[in-house]
Formats: structure tokens, sequence, C-alpha cells
């Protein structure tokens, strides 16, 4: 299967920034889109919003409540995707969670979450 593993969270204060990362590691697979969402405090994971998106051609797409502030990226040989947060608000407190398309020889697409990192913003 496909792992994802989330690093980079923390607590900021309302203003500052943050950089997540998050790897994907298996064996044979391809990864095609990558993803954060976030989940906020008291929602539930069918409630997790999408924050960014990126190809791997590198089209990007934000929620729009975070335009201008986030910025998507990714190393595809790396096979790695992060998320730059600055300017950040307390409405950005929430567990980040990376997510991919995938694909895997004999299993065919998949979808695969990180385990989240947790965001916090204090105002």
């Amino acid at each position: 299967q496909v792992q994802l593993v989330e690093s980079g969270g923390g607590l900021v204060q309302a203003g500052g920034s943050l950089r997540l990362s998050c790897v994907a590691s298996g064996r044979c697979f391809s990864i095609n889109a990558m993803a954060w969402y976030r989940q906020a405090p008291g929602k539930q994971r069918e409630q997790r919003e999408l924050v960014a998106a990126i190809t791997t051609g590198g089209s990007t797409n934000y929620a729009d409540s975070v335009k201008g502030r986030f910025t998507i990226s990714r190393d595809n040989a790396k096979n790695t995707v992060y998320l730059t947060m600055n300017s950040l608000k307390a409405e950005d407190t929430a567990v980040y969670y990376c997510n991919a398309d995938a694909w895997m020889p004999g299993i065919g697409a998949i979808n695969p979450w990180g385990q989240g990192t947790q965001v916090t913003v204090s105002s």
C-alpha cells in the first residue's frame, strides 16, 4: 500500500507561518494529484475541507479562504507535497491531512490519507 506521512504542524501566533510536508512511500506506485484537506475542531471526517490541490504537472487550485496566503507545491522525484501557510488566522486551526490519487499495479486506483498534523493558530 501507499503510506502518506505529514509533518510540520504546530502552534503559531496569528499572522505567522508554517510549512507542512507530506511524503508518500510504498512499493511500485505512481502518484497523480495530491492535496491537503483540513478538519476543523468539532467537524466530522465527512466535513473535511479541501484546502489546496496540485496535479503532477503543477496545476493548482485553492479554497477561497486560503487564496493568497497558502501555497501548495510538490517534488515529484521525492513524492512529496508541501503546503506553505502564511498570514495564518485563528480560523485556520485544524488537523491537516494529506491525500493522494495513486495507482498500484494489480490493485489499480487508490486514495490514501495521511494520519494528519495539528495546526493551532492562537489569536
